[in-house]
């Protein structure tokens, strides 16, 4: 079954990376994903009336899962924070990919970053006890991606 999906994660360190990811997932005919802003789109989003909030809801409409792409420094970032917590209100299938091996084509592979999925919590359970995580490179992403999103978007009841 496709899924629509949305995708969060740190864009300034990480875009590079997630162009790689998300084509991985765009490019299967059954694929589908949530459109993928640049920089400067973003920078207009910003100063619309809601701004990024708004945002982040008009692209959660409709999807059935969150992935959560997680590099360096993704876990402390406020709006991937905020896209974790509304995943989670709105009943949405979530699961997190480290992505630090995945290598920037201008600056290679980065450091391990923690995941996001640690800082959330359910009556003391972590996210990440809840959710599953994985590892781009070690687990085969690019094979996988797609089993993945169809276990948590089942987990989820979706």
């Amino acid at each position: 079954m496709a899924r629509k999906v949305f995708f969060s994660f740190h864009y300034n360190r990480d875009v590079r990376r997630i162009v790689q990811v998300r084509n991985s997932w765009v490019v299967r005919r059954s694929g589908e994903a949530q459109p993928f802003y640049d920089k400067a789109e973003f920078e207009k989003v910003k100063k619309r009336v809601g701004g990024i909030e708004k945002w982040i809801e008009e692209q959660l409409k409709g999807t059935s899962v969150t992935v959560v792409l997680f590099g360096a420094e993704t876990y402390n970032r406020r709006w991937v924070q905020h896209e974790i917590r509304r995943s989670y209100e709105l009943g949405k299938g979530l699961l997190a990919i480290d992505i630090h091996k995945v290598k920037d084509p201008q600056l290679g592979a980065d450091i391990p970053g923690k995941n996001p999925l640690d800082y959330w919590n359910v009556k003391g359970t972590p996210f990440s006890s809840l959710y599953q995580s994985y590892d781009w490179i070690d687990d085969d992403g690019y094979n996988n991606m797609p089993n993945w999103i169809e276990s948590a978007a089942k987990a989820a009841g979706r």
